[in-house]
């Protein structure tokens, strides 16, 4: 029973990414540290609820967010439960540990005539940094694509007389996301603009250099542009997933329709989605209250 072997299973049987490994192999190695400083070396067969409780408070003292033990919980859940099928008399010391519930939050989301009035600010120009941030805030809010997969683009995966991308997501899943016409005109004016500067790169997005773009400048370039709207209160890429669903659902999208086209795997996370929108909101106000009508 050891760390290495969940790690084995989570990369080649559930084909996690590269990002998620490390996050469970830290989560799971720190909770072996924590064990070896406070009780010794303890086999993992004698770890007890105490211990993980004992943990949990200490990460706590320690100024963590209840979201960030919610998560080195959840791994360490998952150890265990892995670890059950190979030894089922094994005790499960987490079973017992219920995870630290989170405050709910509603979505941050940037409003349709937000989003309009920031790609009215791009000038008309065929200058390639400029030609390709636009297209990176119109292919992230189009198709509420992950940045991780727009950054996994290659050029035969966007279609433009399919007007479709083919995507690969989490657990190496493929989907195909459609696309209207608008963000079909950006695609082919970015096209044009890269063919004359990087002809040769089948890499989708570009930097200014021609290199591939690490995830952290993605990030960087869309919080410069968001960060210019006012009163949002967060600017990510994520943000813009966000926004794209709930303007689906704002739309009146089927929900299974939203969960096929953002790649979750179940229901139960694309259900953030059907919260009551400031537009929405107004809108019932509008139909029902008789004061909405004076």
């Amino acid at each position: 029973m050891n760390i290495n072997g969940f790690i084995q299973y989570l990369q080649f049987e559930k084909r996690f990414s590269s990002h998620t490994l490390q996050a469970y192999a830290t989560d799971l190695e720190q909770f072996v540290a924590f064990l070896e400083l406070t009780y010794g070396n303890m086999p993992w067969a004698t770890i007890k609820a105490p211990q993980v409780r004992s943990w949990m408070a200490y990460l706590l003292e320690q100024g963590l967010a209840p979201a960030s033990i919610r998560r080195k919980l959840s791994s360490l859940k998952a150890f265990y439960r892995y670890w059950r099928r190979t030894y089922p008399a094994m005790a499960d010391p987490t079973r017992s540990i219920q995870t630290p519930k989170l405050k709910k939050r509603l979505l941050a989301t940037v409003d349709q005539v937000d989003m309009s009035r920031l790609f009215a600010r791009f000038p008309e120009t065929m200058d390639f940094p400029t030609v390709r941030d636009k297209l990176v805030l119109e292919l992230l809010y189009g198709t509420g694509i992950r940045r991780s997969e727009l950054l996994a683009l290659r050029e035969q995966d966007v279609s433009l007389p399919e007007m479709r991308l083919r995507i690969r997501g989490k657990g190496d899943k493929e989907r195909l996301v459609p696309f209207g016409p608008p963000l079909a005109t950006a695609i082919d004016r970015y096209r044009q603009v890269k063919a004359t500067t990087f002809p040769e790169q089948i890499v989708f997005i570009l930097t200014d250099t021609g290199n591939i773009p690490y995830p952290k400048w993605l990030y960087n370039k869309v919080k410069q542009y968001l960060g210019a709207i006012p009163h949002l209160e967060r600017a990510s890429p994520h943000v813009l997933r966000h926004s794209y669903a709930t303007h689906l659902s704002d739309g009146g999208a089927d929900l299974n329709a939203i969960k096929e086209l953002l790649g979750h795997a179940s229901l139960a996370a694309t259900q953030i989605y059907t919260h009551n929108s400031m537009e929405k909101l107004k809108r019932a106000y509008e139909q029902a209250h008789p004061k909405a009508k004076e």
